[in-house]
């Protein structure tokens, strides 16, 4: 196999491998009823005229399933990230307290826990287009080698791997699937 069919190999499992860490990211923001730190990722902040994530700004944790508490490290941030949670898309209510802002998550029904693994399938199945793409990518490029000269067998040997890696990436993504379905449909 020559040089360049490997570098294409790699960079194919290379890229496959971040869209499964990328999936996975985005299925960590879906609440499961549980409280996660991770479901306030995305939030932007106003720090001193720079949107800056909630995490660079404050401590979050979940000290029991059903409780986020966020503490900023400045007391004159608590205003900023209660607006910022009111108006994103998370559909909780801040409370304020004294040094921090504690948030409530709701248990979720039934109709709900429908609509979340709906939005995880979706995620899921972006993660898979994306692996195809890059299956279909690597093939092109493979077979602009083959015009050029390189052996028939050879490139035919290296579509037959990316094909294994791509199925293999496929049914991680599946897992993450089954696993994120699973917690969601948990009472």
């Amino acid at each position: 196999m020559t040089e360049e069919i490997q570098f294409y190999l790699s960079e194919a499992e290379e890229s496959m491998q971040k869209a499964v860490q990328h999936t996975n990211s985005e299925l960590l923001k879906i609440r499961a009823g549980k409280a996660s730190p991770a479901m306030v990722d995305s939030l932007r902040v106003d720090y001193y005229g720079t949107p800056t994530p909630v995490a660079q700004v404050a401590n979050v944790a979940a000290p029991d399933a059903r409780t986020l508490v966020i503490k900023p490290w400045e007391k004159n941030m608590l205003g900023e990230i209660s607006k910022a949670i009111k108006n994103s898309d998370l559909n909780l209510n801040p409370q304020q307290e004294a040094d921090s802002i504690r948030l409530s998550i709701p248990p979720l029904t039934e109709e709900r826990r429908r609509d979340l693994v709906k939005q995880v399938k979706n995620e899921t199945e972006a993660g898979k287009v994306s692996i195809r793409n890059i299956r279909k990518d690597v093939n092109d490029s493979l077979k602009k080698l083959q015009k050029e000269g390189t052996a028939e067998d050879a490139v035919r040997d290296a579509e037959n791997k990316v094909q294994k890696l791509t199925d293999s990436y496929i049914v991680k993504i599946d897992e993450l699937l089954a696993k994120k379905e699973a917690e969601i449909m948990t009472v």
